[in-house]
């Protein structure tokens, strides 16, 4: 009974350690903006995301410059200063302005039921733009206008049922890795045979590592395959694996710890009956 008990709390384990690690990134990471944007700033590096924003802000302002004959000098001109902004500082730092904004909308539509996505608002963008086109003397700069440019990191339908998952992910994440802590402490105490009851709840915890490494890569090919077809698809993987990084991560290090205690045990046993 003891032995049996402790199988079914080693394959509790292994189910528990990808539930909690899920429950605890939705709380620290997606639920706390420092932690979000952290994990968005490399975004703006990323060739993709920038000629996204590179696009996606050229095909909104050109139309609002009417230059006549030059308007494509004008645009080429444009496209150059929008390419030569996306690689400084300044917009480095109004993307990490602008996904702080956006997480907190995100946030606010979980509360209020408000909005049906995620959007980066690159006005800030536009307007620093704006400001070397005109110190630059660009003819006709001085004429775009205040202009709303948005990409659009994650769109979302059944906001409800959003808003309620979200919800127990983040009190789940709170004791959910307790719990996990605890039904491996009991898969060991309860055992006839303790040492390998640490073996096999040390490879229950990697496989548990292992089973959140799968899921984290199925949902991403889920994700990109339900993609518009007018998105970039290297920007929304790169969006998708920035705010996965965690997971990721997480399930090497479960992998790598699991591994290490079931070996421990293993060698320990082994060189206790070594004479």
């Amino acid at each position: 009974m003891r032995t049996f008990l402790s199988v079914v709390l080693v394959a509790l384990v292994a189910v528990l350690v990808p539930a909690s690690a899920v429950a605890s990134w939705a709380d620290r990471q997606l639920g706390d903006a420092d932690r979000y944007t952290v994990a968005m700033a490399p975004l703006a590096r990323n060739p993709a995301v920038q000629e996204v924003v590179v696009t996606r802000a050229a095909r909104a302002i050109s139309p609002q410059i009417d230059a006549g004959p030059f308007q494509s000098g004008v645009e080429a001109l444009l496209g150059e200063a929008l390419r030569s902004f996306v690689g400084t500082p300044a917009f480095r730092t109004a993307w990490d302005a602008a996904n702080r904004a956006a997480h907190a909308a995100f946030l606010q539509a979980l509360t209020t039921g408000d909005g049906d996505a995620v959007t980066i608002d690159l006005a800030p963008v536009v307007a620093e733009v704006k400001g070397e086109l005109v110190a630059g003397g660009v003819p006709f700069a001085d004429r775009i206008p205040e202009t709303r440019v948005t990409v659009e990191v994650m769109e979302y339908e059944n906001l409800g049922a959003l808003r309620k998952g979200f919800r127990m992910l983040q009190i789940a994440g709170v004791w959910l890795p307790v719990l996990t802590l605890a039904a491996a402490v009991a898969a060991v105490a309860v055992a006839a045979r303790r040492r390998r009851a640490v073996v096999a709840t040390g490879l229950g915890v990697a496989l548990g590592g292992v089973l959140l490494a799968v899921a984290v890569a199925v949902c991403r090919r889920l994700t990109l395959d339900d993609l518009p077809p007018d998105l970039d698809r290297a920007a929304a993987e790169a969006v998708y694996d920035a705010l996965t990084a965690f997971l990721r991560t997480t399930a090497w290090v479960v992998l790598a710890v699991g591994l290490g205690a079931a070996v421990a045990a293993w060698l320990a046993g082994r060189l206790r009956r070594t004479p």
